[in-house]
C-alpha cells in the first residue's frame, strides 16, 4: 500500500501580520494532486492542523475542503491528529460528520476512535490510542498506533503525576503493550504522533523559531528507541524541516510543514513523505519537493539603490532586510524601499562598521552645544546610527522656534 504523510499546515498562520492564507490555499491543492498522481491508498497528518486554537474562518473552511479531497469522497482513509497548536476539543468536534467522508479526526491522546464502516473501507477494531483499518482493495490490514499531542495538564491526566521522570517510560510501555496486542506480521504497523522526539545521544533538533516550544529543558524530549520493533514507519510532527531520526529500514520521520514559515527556514525546501509498504518487511519511501508558497530570503545591503534593485527583481519573495548605513534611514527612502516590494516583513537598519561595542557605555559631555547633545542622545538611541541631515535641521527648527 502507499501511504502520504504530511504534518504542520498552520492553517491561517500569518507572518508577522502578512497573511499566508493565498499561499496555503495552493500549497493544500498541490498535496492533493500528489496524492491522487501517486494512487495513495492511506493519508496521515501528524498534527498542527491549525496555527492557533482559535482559527480563522478561511483556515478552517481550508481545512474541511483539503480533508475532503484527500479522502476522495470516503474512498481513502484520512486520519489527522492534534499538534500542540491545536485545541483537541475542536479538532474532535466534527468527527461524526467528518467518519461520513472517510475523515478520521484525533485530538486528544489515548482516545479510542468509533468503529464504522463506509463502501471502501472500515476501521476493523479501535482502542485506545489504537485503530486497525481494512480497505477493499488491499488484502491485508494497516494498524496505527496513534499519540496526539498533549500539554502536561493532559500528560498527567493520561499518563501520572510523574510526567516529567516517566513519559518515555510510560509512553514506550503502552506504545509496546499496543503493538504486542495487535501488530503482528501479518499486516502494516505505522506509528503516527506529535511530539519532540529525537535520537538518543544525538544532537538536538532545533524547534522551529516563532514555533510553541514543546521540549523545556529534556522534560518533554522523547527517545526514538522507544518505539516498539513491530512498527515499521512512525510519522511525526512539529519540527518543520524534513529528517528521519530514525533508520533507512525503521524510518522515524519528521515530513515538514508545507510552507516555510519563519524566516530561520529560509531557503528550506518542504516535502510530502510517500511510503510504500507491506507486511513483514522494511517499508520504502521519498520525500517529494512542494514547490509552492513564496521563498522566505533574507538578504542585506549597504545602499538604498541596490536595496530598491533586488526587490524589484524579486518581486515574488517575502523579505526581512538588513540595511547597513551610517545615519538614521529617511522617511522617503523606507517609502521608497516599502513602495518597490509587497513583501517586506521586516526592515532592519544597522550601523555600518560599528566599532564600538554595544555594551560598552559612552560618557556624554552635557556641556557641549545643544545640536551635538541631540546627536549623541540620538546615537545613544539609535545604535550609535549618526542623525540624517533632515533630522538635524527638524530639530533646529524646534531649537529656534
Amino acid at each position: 500500500m502507499k501511504i502520504l504523510h504530511t504534518a504542520d499546515w498552520h492553517l491561517g498562520k500569518r507572518l508577522d501580520n502578512y497573511s499566508r492564507i493565498e499561499e496555503q490555499i495552493e500549497v493544500m491543492n498541490e498535496i492533493c494532486e500528489i496524492a491522487d498522481e501517486q494512487n495513495i491508498d492511506l493519508v496521515l497528518v501528524a498534527g498542527d492542523l491549525f496555527d492557533t486554537f482559535n482559527p480563522s474562518v478561511e483556515a478552517v473552511e481550508l481545512f474541511y475542503k483539503t480533508l475532503k479531497r484527500l479522502a476522495n469522497n470516503g474512498q481513502r482513509p484520512v486520519i489527522a491528529i492534534a499538534g500542540n497548536h491545536d485545541s483537541p476539543d475542536r479538532i474532535d468536534a466534527p468527527d461524526p460528520l467528518a467518519r461520513e467522508c472517510g475523515i478520521i479526526l484525533i485530538g486528544h491522546p489515548n482516545t479510542k476512535v468509533q468503529e464504522f464502516k463506509l463502501p471502501e473501507f472500515e476501521i476493523s477494531n479501535s482502542v485506545e490510542g489504537f485503530i486497525e483499518l481494512k480497505l477493499n482493495h488491499i488484502k491485508f490490514p494497516v494498524r496505527i498506533i496513534h499519540t496526539s499531542y498533549a500539554n502536561e495538564i493532559r500528560l498527567k491526566h493520561y499518563f501520572g503525576e510523574e510526567k516529567e521522570q516517566q513519559l518515555n517510560i510510560l509512553l514506550a510501555e503502552q506504545w509496546q503493550s499496543l503493538a504486542n496486542d495487535f501488530c503482528d506480521e501479518n499486516g502494516v504497523n505505522l506509528l503516527m504522533t506529535h511530539l519532540y522526539m529525537n535520537k538518543k545521544g544525538q544532537e538536538l533538533l532545533e524547534e522551529p523559531e516563532g514555533e510553541k516550544p514543546i521540549k523545556i529543558g529534556n522534560a518533554d524530549l522523547v527517545f526514538s528507541d522507544g518505539i516498539p520493533t513491530q512498527i515499521q514507519y512512525t510519522a511525526l510532527g512539529h519540527l518543520h524541516a524534513y529528517n528521519n531520526v530514525g533508520t533507512i529500514e525503521k524510518p522515524v520521520v519528521y515530513s515538514s510543514s508545507p510552507l516555510c514559515y519563519s524566516f530561520s527556514e529560509a531557503g528550506q525546501t518542504k516535502y510530502v513523505s510517500i511510503i510504500e509498504a507491506n507486511p513483514n518487511e522494511n517499508v520504502s519511501f521519498e520525500k517529494i519537493a512542494l514547490k509552492k508558497g513564496k521563498p522566505l530570503v533574507r538578504k542585506t545591503f549597504d545602499s538604498v539603490e541596490n536595496t530598491v534593485e533586488w526587490l524589484n527583481e524579486n518581486q515574488n519573495t517575502l523579505v526581512e532586510l538588513t540595511l547597513e548605513s551610517e545615519t538614521f534611514l529617511k522617511a522617503e527612502d523606507r517609502k521608497l524601499i516599502y513602495q518597490s516590494h509587497p513583501g517586506i516583513i521586516h526592515l532592519i537598519p544597522k550601523v555600518k562598521n560599528e566599532k564600538n561595542s554595544e555594551n560598552q557605555a559612552k560618557e556624554i559631555n552635557l556641556n557641549q552645544n545643544m545640536e551635538d547633545l541631540f546627536q549623541d542622545y540620538f546615537k545613544s538611541k539609535n545604535g550609535n546610527q549618526e542623525p540624517n541631515d533632515d533630522l538635524k535641521n527638524l530639530f533646529n527648527e524646534i531649537l529656534n522656534a
